[in-house]
């Protein structure tokens, strides 16, 4: 009974939080849930229903504690706790009368004190009286249990079924009447919105493989450009990269977190962060692609003031443009324009010089290449080259004529000054400008910037030496075998990595956060530049200086250089760049002629214009002349003029005499 209780009156509770739940549901706000009035008026009139039913379970649950419980109750709680008291008065007058009946056994034959003989047997008569009146007590309360336990047994079951009885004959009266239609709508509305739910999963399994079909070169990491094209005009971008974390000095590590810009800030946001983090402000930053680790797709944004720089890879080449485009039209601030995608179409040319950083030669410098001789066999082969006449055969070199054993060798880069070099000295104003490679400053004008040809790699500085010849790539390989062996005898391993940049005119060493020039090396002092014959990762290149070790004559100095499996790409590059100064330098000598050849012709010409005059003014002296010779008479006086012996042979002789007196003037 006291199961079937509490059962209720759990019902009860719950039905009524069910009803409450109903209520405020309709306060719910869901992601994927909009708004459905239909829904929740039903769900306010089921909450309204379920009300009553809670009502009603209430009812129950009182006439159950009423009708069932009460009777039980009284009959554990007072009828059988009666009996329990009784039995021990009972057991307590039966020890009183048996203690009563020894003590009346003790007593002697011979005559004693009639006192104590009095008092024996009134203790027994009071104790007898006691114990038979408890004992009538006791067994009429044990017979009118039985009665009570026959009642305390039905009375509670009789109040269940009323109960139970009522609840439902309330049930009915107060639901079924004005429920029956509500019910009916409510299933008719169920098998709707199942057919909906169908018709709505056939459709989405249809689009779903539609979509599996169209998208199937989506499911590549590196999809076709040229099917999906790539959006230069975005200001917006977000997707996930993987960011380079240095952890040492030449390792690092790669993070994958999810990037996006928002506004001119870079943000990023790790999984299962709520929120994501300044990465960096790239307002006027600047963004070039970069070679990095044997790495696809990377590139490098670093921050106006160049304190800041951070190098990212993305997945895929369109994911690498776009991102790049996206970043350099932040930097302009073209976001805060209203025409936005019209300013970045305009932009569009220099973040495509920013995305390619390793273009065909033969594509964009094809109409600049001169008519002349290519490099020598051994270049081919070797990804060499060298200036002046062909070089002499290895076989009449020794080891030491290319060179020499003792002479010392720099592992490490000295500041631009340290060295006192011509193609090495740092000019005005240098050391604190930044160095663009694309050209995008806004400040003082660049000396490459008028260089058409801009590459930029990525180069780890293994040191430099003094040579004795310049003219065979022999001498590149001996550099390179000397630097090695002295790196591994001195356990030297570390090495200064920084952004080699070939332009028409020199090669710059950049340093990669500050964006300052360390090193510059003129292109015409290069005489000789190769790659490893089997580690294509080394290059190196002989630079001809003005002064050495012997300051009596020049000296040559071999640079070495590690890349990214990139040294035929650099020596192509400045081969390639050699061509174009050369041909940049023929055209300037034959524009020098040809100004030459009219500033000739111009003198000639003044010389004439002056030789015409002359022959002008001497023409109009003769002529004054002749005109004086002629006899003339004064008015008036009739006087004559007596002309001279040379005027008057000049008038016999006429016309003659005039040339003949204008040639010997």
């Amino acid at each position: 009974m006291h199961r079937i209780y509490d059962a209720q009156n759990e019902l009860s509770a719950a039905t009524h939080l069910t009803s409450k739940l109903l209520k405020e549901y309709e306060k719910q706000r869901f992601p994927l849930g909009g708004d459905d009035e239909v829904m929740s008026s039903t769900l306010q009139q089921f909450a309204k229903v379920i009300d009553e039913l809670s009502s009603c379970h209430a009812v129950l649950s009182t006439q159950l504690a009423d009708a069932m419980m009460f009777p039980i109750t009284q009959f554990k709680e007072r009828d059988l706790k009666e009996i329990l008291t009784l039995k021990e008065v009972f057991q307590i007058a039966s020890n009183d009368h048996d203690a009563a009946i020894n003590r009346y056994s003790r007593l002697s034959k011979r005559r004693e004190n009639e006192k104590v003989k009095f008092e024996v047997v009134e203790d027994v008569y009071t104790s007898r009286k006691k114990q038979h009146q408890t004992m009538m007590h006791y067994f009429c309360a044990l017979n009118t249990l039985q009665y009570k336990k026959k009642i305390s047994m039905l009375e509670p079951l009789l109040g269940y079924m009323q109960a139970q009885i009522s609840f439902f004959k309330m049930g009915s009266e107060n639901l079924t009447e004005h429920l029956e239609e509500f019910l009916t709508n409510i299933g008719t509305s169920v098998q709707n919105v199942r057919r909906e739910m169908e018709s709505e999963v056939e459709n989405m399994q249809q689009t779903i493989e539609d979509l599996e079909v169209a998208s199937d070169p989506l499911y590549l990491p590196d999809p076709d450009t040229t099917k999906f094209p790539v959006h230069r005009s975005l200001t917006r971008k977000a997707g996930y990269l993987n960011a380079r974390n240095k952890t040492g000095l030449v390792s690092s590590s790669w993070e994958r977190q999810f990037y996006f810009t928002q506004g001119g800030n870079l943000m990023s946001q790790a999984r299962g962060d709520v929120a994501g983090g300044l990465v960096m402000d790239i307002d006027n930053c600047s963004v070039m692609a970069v070679d990095c680790e044997d790495r696809r797709y990377c590139f490098q944004i670093t921050s106006f003031d160049g304190k800041k720089s951070s190098i990212l890879q993305a997945e895929s080449k369109k994911d690498y443009e776009e991102w790049i485009c996206t970043i350099n039209n932040i930097s302009k601030q073209i976001y805060l324009s209203e025409n936005a995608e019209e300013i970045a179409a305009r932009v569009n040319q220099s973040a495509l010089e920013a995305v390619t950083p390793s273009p065909s030669f033969q594509q964009r410098h094809e109409s600049m290449r001169p008519t002349i001789q290519s490099r020598p066999p051994t270049a081919r082969t070797s990804s060499s080259g060298s200036l002046g006449s062909e070089s002499a055969p290895l076989s009449t070199l020794s080891l030491d004529s290319l060179v020499a054993p003792d002479t010392p060798i720099q592992f490490d880069i000295i500041s631009p000054v340290s060295e006192d070099q011509p193609g090495q000295a740092k000019t005005s104003g240098q050391s604190g400008r930044r160095t663009n490679p694309f050209g995008e400053s806004g400040g003082s004008k660049s000396e490459t910037e008028d260089s058409i040809l801009h590459q930029l790699f990525i180069v780890r500085f293994l040191g430099s030496m003094e040579v004795k010849y310049d003219e065979t790539p022999d001498v590149v390989y001996e550099t390179m075998r000397q630097i090695l062996a002295a790196r591994a005898i001195h356990n030297i391993f570390r090495m200064t990595e920084s952004h080699l940049l070939v332009t028409c005119d020199c090669l710059k060493l950049i340093d990669p956060q500050t964006q300052v020039t360390r090193l510059r090396f003129p292109l015409p002092n290069i005489a000789l530049y190769a790659t490893h014959q089997e580690n294509k990762r080394l290059f190196g290149f002989v630079l001809r200086t003005s002064g050495g070790r012997a300051e009596s004559r020049p000296t040559s100095v071999c640079y070495i250089f590690e890349s990214n499996n990139e040294g035929e790409k650099i020596c192509d590059s400045v081969g390639l760049a050699k061509q174009i100064a050369l041909h940049a330098e023929l055209d300037r000598r034959a524009s020098e002629k040809q100004k030459e050849i009219e500033r000739v012709k111009e003198k000639q010409q003044k010389e004439l214009s002056k030789q015409k005059q002359i022959e002008k003014d001497l023409e109009e002296q003769s002529r004054l002349i002749a005109a004086s010779s002629r006899p003339t008479q004064s008015s008036g006086e009739g006087q004559f003029v007596v002309l001279s012996s040379s005027q008057s042979e000049d008038s016999d002789l006429g016309e003659e005499g005039k040339k003949k007196r204008e040639s010997e003037a």
